[in-house]
């Protein structure tokens, strides 16, 4: 059996995860450079 696909889809799977995970974290980062800055904005 050709384990070329199985390989494919593996690298696809992890490209999709690391691209999530990067999305999630720089949406998150974005919330708490805005709530930083509303802090300083408080004083």
């Amino acid at each position: 059996m050709n384990h070329w696909p199985f390989i494919i889809a593996a690298y696809l799977i992890t490209a999709i995860a690391v691209g999530a995970i990067s999305i999630v974290s720089w949406r998150a980062m974005r919330r708490a450079e805005a709530a930083v800055a509303a802090l300083k904005d408080r004083r």
